[in-house]
């Protein structure tokens, strides 16, 4: 199963085609999403049938300062998927060239070229930087980058480590911190994200993604959870318990993880597509990367997918 250049976790659909059986057979551990959600609450038909309401919108924005201790000159701004902001954010400055690592969340370059920018891994003086932190996919953590007439700090998988961000650049000219609520609460499907950072910036963002971006049941859910800060510190305990764990089943494997994200390891094999084949015919799906054939990443299983992925081990 070839990867394409801006292929994602997921594609279980490809994965069954090839190996059989059915989505209730497979552990997905793909993605890196959170395999235990945020309880979603009790909806109701006004949810489904208004627009979305300002004062939710306030509430949820609000909600999100709190939680990521935004500073108060930075500007917040609710999207649908932190996806949507990449796709619109190159067109904020007029083109030029943007550094932007190869072996990282490939969307930002994929968004920058389609503006018409140059992307490079090595720039001495770029117009516009892209840093993953912590990176997707190994899962390092970066150092605060040089400024730019465009910085961009992807912290969608940072929720597990907030001693590790780098929100407080958020204050600063040029610079956009994005903010992930699909992966650390698991509820990618609510399809809700954030931009935070330089009023003129995320005011020309909020222009281009036009009215009413997030749904009120994101904007209900989305306040509930950031308001939640006992299960925020319960998961970030059990993720990382959880990434010991897995830590500790593929070590006889002879491999290391990369970084230290808990919401997915990252580990150097000898031949990660026959890890990946070997995984898939007891029905679990992994992550390989088509610019390093020795990359494999696996994401948390869910509690009942422990046994399954033991005995594949």
């Amino acid at each position: 199963m070839a990867e394409n250049q801006c292929d994602h976790g997921g594609r279980l659909d490809a994965a069954i085609a090839i190996y059989g059986g059915t989505r209730e057979d497979w552990l997905d551990l793909s993605t890196g999403i959170n395999p235990h959600p945020y309880p979603v609450p009790k909806l109701f038909e006004q949810d489904w049938n208004n627009l979305p309401d300002q004062e939710a919108s306030i509430a949820l924005c609000a909600a999100a300062r709190t939680f990521w201790n935004i500073p108060a000159q930075a500007d917040v701004l609710a999207v649908p998927g932190c996806s949507a902001a990449i796709a619109q954010i190159p067109s904020l400055r007029p083109s030029g060239t943007a550094k932007i690592d190869r072996c990282t969340y490939n969307e930002h370059a994929a968004a920058f070229r389609y503006h018409g920018w140059s992307t490079q891994a090595e720039l001495s003086h770029p117009d516009a930087r892209v840093i993953v932190h912590p990176n997707n996919p190994t899962g390092e953590f970066y150092q605060q980058p040089k400024p730019s007439s465009l910085t961009i700090i992807d912290e969608s998988f940072c929720d597990t480590t907030p001693d590790q961000s780098h929100i407080e650049s958020a204050a600063s000219s040029n610079h956009i911190i994005l903010k992930s609520f699909g992966k650390f609460w698991g509820l990618a499907g609510l399809r809700l994200g954030f931009a935070v950072g330089d009023p003129k910036l995320i005011e020309n963002l909020r222009q281009a993604i036009g009215p009413w971006p997030v749904s009120g049941i994101a904007l209900r859910i989305g306040t509930k959870a950031l308001r939640d800060t006992a299960w925020a510190a319960e998961t970030r305990a059990r993720l990382f318990a959880d990434a010991a764990r897995l830590d500790g089943l593929i070590d006889p494997e002879g491999t290391r993880a990369m970084g230290a994200c808990p919401l997915f390891r990252t580990y150097n094999v000898e031949n990660a597509k026959e890890m990946q084949n070997r995984l898939a015919n007891f029905h679990i799906w992994s992550r390989v990367f088509s610019y390093n054939p020795n990359w494999i990443r696996l994401g948390m299983p869910t509690l009942s997918g422990w046994d399954k992925l033991e005995a594949a081990i």
